[in-house]
């Protein structure tokens, strides 16, 4: 079953990003896709924590959501960029999650969120850079924090 989902979503990726569809290049198409899926499955990429499918169902909302803050950071980031008024700070923030898949997930939603940027991760705490302390204040709200953690809601007795 994780096969085929792997399978599936790498080909809806590669399809939407190649633009190309002959029966030539979508045979070669399917054919890295099915090789990239075997070779993951040979390394253990397709258990639980490597394709965390407890997580899919509430991926959609969460990725508005954070597209959503994209974009406003983006805007607030120009403002400081133009108007030359950065206020730089390094901080601690801890997370929340219960899986390694969460914890990557949420340094990744700070990196991705322009004017933070995940510098270190030791165990549940992240080293944290904002280019002013408004956007510190935003990642130390954990409002993001709680996002992330429900994506993990319905793993039964994650842990780590």
């Amino acid at each position: 079953m994780r096969f085929a989902i792997l399978f599936l979503s790498l080909m809806a990726v590669w399809l939407l990003m190649s633009g190309h569809y002959t029966v030539l290049v979508t045979g070669l198409g399917v054919a890295s896709v099915l090789f990239a899926t075997v070779m993951s499955t040979r390394l253990g990429g397709t258990d639980e924590e490597a394709l965390p499918l407890h997580m899919m169902a509430r991926l959609p909302g969460y990725f508005i959501w954070l597209f959503k803050e994209i974009l406003m950071s983006n805007i607030a980031t120009a403002k400081v960029i133009l108007g030359n008024t950065p206020q730089p700070e390094l901080f601690e923030t801890s997370a929340s999650q219960k899986t390694e898949a969460g914890v990557t997930t949420y340094a990744n939603s700070i990196t991705l969120t322009p004017g933070t940027v995940t510098v270190d991760i030791n165990k549940d705490v992240f080293l944290v850079h904002a280019l002013t302390k408004d956007f510190g204040d935003d990642v130390r709200s954990n409002v993001m924090d709680a996002k992330v953690s429900g994506l993990e809601k319905s793993i039964k007795g994650a842990g780590r």
